[in-house]
Order: structure tokens, then sequence, then C-alpha cells
């Protein structure tokens, strides 16, 4: 599999698309107040670096990293694999991608925000393997049954 991580380009018509399906299974699984997902405008944020995956030139899911207030610690955002290729380890190099810029920039910490529901526990189960543990909420979340707040202290593992 030929895979590349790149910095995304959020003009493009299939990365709308990806982005548009990534909020729309977000509705499906967590009501309205409790889904975080981001569109393209808040994908615009400054403090946020978008990367997009491509196999064989094909978009195949993204990843984000938000500079949390301070500058010691980051968020990861929008994660995402299109439904064909879950499973297959797309969003393990995703992660792995984010923890290392997360890494360069010397960030200590790294939180994120996901669903409670089961049609989350494959992502839940993938921070988990890599060293994210359950928290409270953070950087103004507040407490949902519908969420569950991650985070891992980054050192040189």
């Amino acid at each position: 599999m030929s895979l590349i991580i790149q910095p995304a380009n959020l003009d493009a018509a299939d990365f709308h698309a990806l982005i548009g399906a990534h909020k729309a299974l977000m509705l499906e699984t967590s009501p309205p107040e409790s889904s975080h997902a981001l569109l393209i405008d808040g994908l615009k944020d400054p403090s946020l670096t978008v990367w997009e995956m491509r196999h064989d030139d094909k978009l195949v899911g993204c990843g984000a990293l938000k500079a949390m207030e301070g500058g010691r610690a980051g968020e990861i955002k929008s994660m995402h694999t299109v439904a064909q290729f879950r499973g297959s380890g797309l969003g393990q190099s995703m992660l792995g991608h984010i923890m290392s810029a997360a890494r360069e920039r010397y960030y200590s910490d790294l939180y994120l925000e996901t669903g409670a529901q089961p049609a989350f526990a494959p992502a839940r189960r993938l921070y988990e393997r890599h060293g994210f543990a359950k928290c409270g909420p953070f950087a103004g979340y507040i407490e949902d049954p519908n969420s569950v707040f991650m985070h891992k202290a980054l050192t040189t593992d």
C-alpha cells in the first residue's frame, strides 16, 4: 500500500466531501450537542494543523493536531478513515504521525475527545493501545455521557 500523509488541502472538493462524511457519521452516532467534529471552517483555525492520508492518490483519511492554550499540550482532532479502509492500520499511521508532530513541538501532553457509543469502541481501543487513558473534561469541554476524554503524557517512547 502506497500511503502518503501530507498537509491537507482544505479547499479540495474531495477533502470537503471527506469532512462532510465524517460530520455525518458523528451525527449518526452522537446527539448534535455531543458532536465535536469540525467542519471546514473550524479546521481553518490557525491553532490547527490538518493532515490528509492518500493511498495511490485517493483520499482515505485525515487527522489534526490543535495547539492548546499555553503551548505545552495538544488535542487530537478530526481523526477519520473512510469506511472501506477501516481496520487496515491507517488510523494507527495517522495517530503515529500526529504523536510525532506533537513531540517535535515539545508538547508534554496530548488529549482527545471521542464518543462513548459502541461505534467508537475501535477508536478507543486504538488510543488505549498507544498509551491514552481516560481522563476528565479538558479545554472547555464539559462532562457528557456521550463523550470519552483521554490523555497521554508524551515521552520519548
